[in-house]
């Protein structure tokens, strides 16, 4: 099968909850929250444990889970394709699953990837292709509220002040998602 064009990474997000929840899950304080990844085909495997680690991270710092005791939240990203950039794709279905579902939340979050061309060029968004020739691969997690950085994740290796260059321009590329989120969420209440 041919590789999907530049921008054909798509996951779906379910999230469940918050419901009630017994035994060793509960936490007295806040809701439980899991996520789980499942790849477009096979069973998940350490790839996936380790960004579904990350992506807990980052929803476990907004999710105001406080106002939820006792209870489990549960999201579930399901690949559908993947032409690059999938771990800012998955946060960012998670934000927007999280926002749909009305779960309350201190800020939304997005995901950036950004690539580092063997010359040091910076791609936004890289694809499969993009990523394989690329000398580092980072991906930072981006809150709305003061566009400060709530996970990140790296292959390869980079200088500090390439990292800060990839951050920079992550950083303004998140105030595109974050319109985007906002046209979303308004095409969806004018609806109705």
């Amino acid at each position: 099968p041919s590789r999907p064009p530049a921008g054909a990474t798509s996951v779906l997000a379910g999230l469940y909850g918050p419901a009630e929840v017994k035994g060793s899950r509960e936490l007295p304080d806040r809701a439980a929250l899991e996520v789980l990844l499942r790849p477009k085909v096979g069973l998940p495997g350490v790839m996936e444990r380790s960004r579904e680690q990350l992506l807990r991270g980052t929803c476990e710092a907004v999710v105001l889970g406080g106002l939820h005791p006792r209870s489990a939240i549960t999201l579930v990203l399901q690949v559908l394709s993947d032409g690059g950039s999938l771990l800012s794709c998955c946060l960012n279905a998670a934000c927007l699953a999280l926002l749909d579902s009305g779960v309350p939340l201190s800020a939304l979050f997005c995901g950036v990837t950004c690539a580092l061309g063997a010359d040091g060029t910076v791609i936004l968004d890289p694809t499969t292709r993009q990523e394989q020739d690329a000398r580092a691969i980072l991906t930072f997690a981006i809150d709305s509220a003061e566009r400060k950085v709530l996970a990140a994740s790296s292959k390869g290796s980079c200088s500090v002040e390439e990292m800060q260059q990839c951050l920079a321009a992550a950083q303004r590329a998140a105030d595109t998602i974050f319109g985007f989120y906002r046209d979303c969420v308004r095409r969806k209440y004018s609806k109705s």
